[in-house]
């Protein structure tokens, strides 16, 4: 049996055993964990959680590999650069939350005499390092018979990216999330979108000491069944849920709701348990990056997915 494998026969403690257990939860653009279970009335954890927000998923991974934080939520991308890092960027893939892969665009300001992808040979686009925006702005650029190297690529951060572009410093943004919507209400037009590239596997990290301590164990699989709990929550409640979003993503409540009602329409966030095909999913990512020279070595990634919660996620599933 390989450690992919392997499943822990260890007793669950008892959540007063839990008590003296923190939990540092990273979350990407803004307090959408804390908030979402605070919404549903789940976040009263028999643990401590300590909240942080980072720009991407990528920022997450770099947090984790230095031992600050303990649970990562982000797209596939980030994983397999910072498994590259040294140690390996010291996490293992736990579990996937399968979810939408809306507010993925490539953006230009209102004014911009852009219109397609293939404008984009030889100007300068705005993108973020081994996120989401790196992988579909790629994808984007050979569906429209361009390279990467016929674009001026600018790497920059989501709210540095934003700023750039709205500076008229770059002529296009490839991002994600807040920066996304922050740029349409700055009247900028989308060009293209990747939610039709992107798998929408949003892929569950932890540090590999965390899967050995017991207690730790058993408070992140708490914390994903109230996250499961919390998701059902806000299909069964939007427009409750769009206030909160709309409030800590400064936007209209109606586009939240309309967001929200299509995010879950195209993919409802679901916490699955590891398959196959997720594994997959992200060795055709990689895969892609290594045969366009942007990795610089070919990655299995299979060796950094663990199935030891995968009993424990199929009970989740079958709430």
């Amino acid at each position: 049996m390989t450690a992919c494998d392997q499943q822990s026969s260890a007793s669950a403690p008892e959540k007063n055993e839990l008590s003296d257990v923190t939990l540092r939860v990273a979350q990407t653009g803004w307090s959408s964990i804390e908030e979402e279970l605070k919404a549903a009335g789940l976040d009263n954890t028999p643990y401590k959680i300590d909240y942080s927000v980072f720009q991407g998923g990528n920022l997450q991974l770099e947090a984790m590999a230095g031992g600050h934080i303990d649970f990562s939520l982000s797209s596939e991308i980030p994983p397999i650069f910072a498994n590259l890092s040294e140690g390996n960027g010291n996490f293992k893939v736990v579990a996937v939350q399968e979810g939408n892969t809306l507010n993925q665009e490539v953006v230009v300001p209102k004014n911009s005499s852009i219109k397609t992808v293939a404008d984009l040979k030889g100007k300068r686009v705005a993108y973020v390092k081994n996120t989401t925006a790196h992988y579909f702005l790629l994808k984007l650029l050979k569906e429209a018979g361009l390279e990467w190297k016929d674009i001026k690529p600018v790497e920059l951060s989501t709210s540095d990216g934003l700023t750039a572009l709205l500076g008229g410093n770059v002529d296009a943004f490839a991002s994600y999330g807040v920066s996304i919507i922050s740029a349409h209400e700055k009247g900028a037009k989308t060009i293209a979108s990747g939610k039709d590239i992107l798998s929408g596997n949003f892929l569950i990290t932890v540090p590999p000491k965390l899967l050995e301590d017991k207690n730790k164990k058993a408070a992140l699989v708490d914390l994903l069944d109230r996250l499961q709990k919390a998701h059902k929550w806000t299909r069964e409640n939007p427009e409750q849920w769009a206030k909160v979003v709309a409030t800590n993503t400064h936007q209209p409540v109606s586009q939240a709701l309309t967001t929200l009602k299509e995010g879950e329409e195209q993919r409802p966030s679901i916490i699955t348990p590891i398959t196959t095909q997720q594994i997959k999913s992200e060795q055709d990512v990689a895969d892609t990056f290594y045969s366009e020279s942007l990795l610089k070595e070919k990655i299995d990634v299979k060796k950094f997915w663990i199935k030891v919660l995968n009993s424990d996620l199929e009970k989740i599933v079958s709430k």
